[in-house]
């Protein structure tokens, strides 16, 4: 059972899942790559179940990890002090951001298949990548509420697999499993789960980046229950990996 919560990366999504997680009773220790000092705002707003610490703080203390970086920073995840733990990948590949991988590029390897690679002692399990953090922090809803939304989960070990659909049921989500780490693609950019049906259609063109957030935060989203993420899952057909930063598609 999942007491801490650690973060690795303090970024929308990180800070997103520090809220919801101290809503709903747990502890949370939360890094940056720029210190603990620079979370003292976000600490003393979370209250006395967070605190700040190293990403080795967070990787040692949480009974369950979530990494959500930048994937070009993969290689800086403490391999050691992750040994043994269940991770969850919420990153996503964003070649104009992290530069081209080529064994992503050529789907030889998904992004989360690359980052268990790299720890070789834990469980990586990818979930948390497939939605803005807009819709994460507002889409929350207790267990059997008939708005309750689900987010895929894909990964290699089963125990580990059900750790995380045991944290994303107290979050506030249902889960659907979607396979192994070798089928996580199905829930990365330019597929149909991926961001889009969680939002709010009609968006009105030509908004700035800042009046595009301002809507998004007047039109918080949709329920996305179960059996859609299932059929959205089933209907995605494999293509060039990566994608671009939700807001900064090309027209």
């Amino acid at each position: 059972m999942t007491k801490t919560l650690g973060l690795i990366g303090a970024g929308m999504i990180g800070t997103t899942l520090a809220r919801l997680a101290v809503a709903a009773g747990l502890d949370v220790v939360v890094s940056n790559s720029r210190g603990p000092e620079t979370l003292a705002d976000l600490v003393a707003e979370l209250g006395e179940r967070a605190r700040a610490g190293t990403a080795e703080d967070a990787a040692r203390e949480g009974d369950l990890v979530v990494v959500a970086i930048p994937l070009k920073h993969f290689p800086s995840l403490p391999v050691e002090a992750l040994a043994g733990k269940t991770v969850i990948d919420a990153m996503n590949y964003y070649p104009q951001r992290d530069g081209n991988i080529a064994e992503l590029d050529s789907n030889e390897l998904t992004s989360s298949e690359l980052v268990q690679r790299h720890l070789v002692g834990s469980h990586v399990v990818k979930a948390i990548n497939s939605i803005v953090y807009l819709s994460l922090g507002t889409r929350a809803r207790p267990s059997g509420h008939p708005e309750r939304s689900a987010l895929p989960v894909a990964g290699d070990d089963d125990t580990a697999k059900a750790e995380v659909v045991a944290l994303l049921d107290v979050l506030g989500y249902d889960a659907v499993d979607i396979g192994s780490l070798a089928d996580s693609w199905r829930s990365e950019p330019n597929n149909p789960v991926y961001v889009q049906p969680y939002l709010v259609q009609g968006r009105p063109e030509d908004l700035t980046p800042e009046e595009a957030r301002h809507w998004f935060v007047d039109n918080p989203g949709v329920t996305v229950p179960a059996d859609q993420i299932r059929k959205l899952v089933d209907a995605a057909v494999r293509g060039p990996a990566g994608g671009y930063l939700p807001g900064l598609e090309p027209a």
